[in-house]
């Protein structure tokens, strides 16, 4: 049954933001994380029902890290019958050994997302789906607020136009519990990165708890905020 739930919120998002159109091609990049799982098992399931057919690959970057064991990704997107590629990067040896970057998530992020989009175009996929959830677009807009001085968050919808690219978030109104729940009915992968738990976004994550109370729902909060704004590129279809 929850699955059927987050299946309604991704739907419907999908719709609202006109995320999917018929013939779509889209790469889902699965970095072994339970939120890359969880958006990878919602589009395989949603593409059953969808009125806008839509094929799915699934890529995983391994970043170079060493010792982590994929196959089991590898399995479950056999299972769901979704296509998998794993792309072996040197990303971790750059940002931390070359570079030794004080704050690494900028530059990883960059260097996975040119990789990603580029492994997406060779497959024939014009769109990627991304595992941001409720809780990491409300974590984002504080972090822009508080680190940056803007009112500022990614889109669900995002045109890169260098690659040609669109960028889909087709988690954002499931919220990050909803995630953990799920999280025991796939095969997450451990995340080696040696940053992992030491980020801006952990200190804004642990700001938005230290601020409610129970019965609270921060996230959801300022996600709504963000819509009524609205945003750029938050405004409902």
């Amino acid at each position: 049954m929850r699955l059927q739930h987050i299946l309604g919120l991704v739907r419907r998002c999908v719709e609202d933001y006109g995320m999917i159109q018929p013939g779509d091609r889209i790469a889902v990049g699965v970095s072994g994380g339970k939120d890359s799982l969880l958006v990878l098992t919602a589009l395989a399931h949603l593409r059953r029902f969808f009125p806008a057919p839509f094929e799915l690959e699934a890529i995983t970057l391994d970043m170079g890290f060493g010792g982590a064991d994929f196959s089991p990704l590898a399995d479950y997107c056999a299972m769901l019958d979704v296509p998998f590629t794993l792309v072996p990067t040197n990303i971790g040896e750059i940002v931390f050994n070359i570079r030794r970057e004080p704050h690494p998530c900028s530059l990883c992020a960059n260097l996975r997302r040119g990789i990603l989009c580029n492994s997406a175009l060779e497959r024939g996929c014009k769109k990627i789906a991304l595992g941001h959830h409720m809780d990491d677009a409300s974590e984002t807009f504080l972090m822009s607020l508080l680190y940056e001085g803007r009112i500022s968050c990614f889109k669900p919808v995002t045109w890169l136009d260098r690659k040609e690219v669109t960028l889909i978030r087709p988690l954002l109104y499931v919220a990050e519990e909803e995630a953990v729940r799920m999280a025991k009915h796939m095969p997450v992968v451990h995340n080696p990165c040696p940053a992992n738990g030491y980020t801006k976004r952990q200190e804004a994550k642990e700001l938005l708890r230290s601020l409610g109370h129970e019965g609270d729902n921060l996230p959801k909060l300022l996600f709504q905020a963000m819509q009524r704004y609205p945003l750029e590129g938050w405004g409902v279809e």
